[in-house]
């Protein structure tokens, strides 16, 4: 009787084991299931790609955003200005560094420019109250920022140093080609980044008048003749060094031709100092 109950019982009980086993087949295959979550934190990362700041057309570049960061140091301390919030309505990218200065914009662009010396491009460019001067990060380099100077009042003005946008970069004119009679190697200054201590004036067909007190001296574009009349030094006719050239706007002068005039050069690193009397400047030559 115990046989045929355990008998009658037993496809129940051969049963249970395959149940217990595929319980466990199961529960060894249902862990696998949790791995499908892991996908689902992708969505945090959507924020990233929103910017903080409208864009502006086109984007700076590393190399750009590097001169314009040091390019902002050199003019902070020589304006002596503090750092303010950039005004949104300028639409500057978040690489901008806005100064506050209590001078007025007249007095701050010969000191920008002269601090820049051979880095700058050009002249400031004015329009209403605004100036605009680009600038690169080395010598002769390519555009890299651009310094922008806003008259706040007559005593007080706003600073501005920005990268330049590729496309901006792309369309800039890059710096000319080393002009001709220049020696490669040698270096060369600009007349305008001697005002100070010494005074160019264009005379007209390739001609210039350089003036140091009451030194001058008149040179020509491509010829190493010059005339030197006034002041104590003996006057008639010097040879220069090197050649004078122009880029058809400016007066490549060979920084040891300032001699001729009576002035000093003293190397003083990446730069020198240039005096001529009692006036002196330091900047930094132009080598081609």
């Amino acid at each position: 009787m115990r046989l045929a109950s355990l008998s009658a019982r037993a496809p129940g009980l051969l049963l249970l084991p395959a149940l217990l086993l595929s319980g466990f087949g199961e529960a060894q295959t249902a862990p696998a299931q949790p791995a499908a979550p892991a996908t689902t934190p992708a969505p945090p990362t959507a924020p990233a790609t929103q910017p903080a700041r409208a864009p502006l057309p086109g984007a700076a570049s590393a190399a750009t955003a590097r001169a314009a960061s040091a390019i902002a140091v050199e003019v902070g301390g020589v304006i002596k200005g503090q750092i303010v919030a950039c005004p949104a309505a300028l639409k500057l990218s978040v690489r901008a560094v806005c100064l506050y200065s209590k001078n007025s914009p007249a007095s701050l662009r010969p000191l920008i420019r002269g601090k820049l010396a051979g880095r700058a491009l050009g002249d400031w460019k004015t329009t209403g109250t605004s100036s605009t001067l680009l600038a690169s990060e080395t010598v002769n380099g390519p555009v890299g920022a651009f310094v922008l100077l806003r008259g706040l009042s007559a005593t007080e003005s706003l600073v501005v140093v920005d990268a330049v946008t590729a496309s901006a970069a792309a369309s800039t004119a890059p710096r000319p080609a080393t002009p001709a009679g220049v020696v490669k190697g040698q270096p060369y200054v600009l007349g305008r980044d001697l005002i100070g201590v010494v005074n160019v004036t264009a005379l007209g067909a390739n001609k210039y008048r350089l003036n140091a007190g009451d030194s001058a001296l008149t040179v020509t574009v491509g010829a190493k003749a010059a005339q030197l009349s006034g002041g104590q030094t003996t006057a008639g006719n010097v040879e220069l060094p090197f050649v004078p050239a122009t880029d058809g706007k400016n007066l490549i002068f060979p920084l040891l031709g300032l001699r001729s005039l009576g002035c000093t050069v003293t190397p003083a690193g990446a730069t020198v100092t240039v005096a001529c009397g009692q006036a002196s400047v330091g900047l930094r030559p132009i080598v081609f």
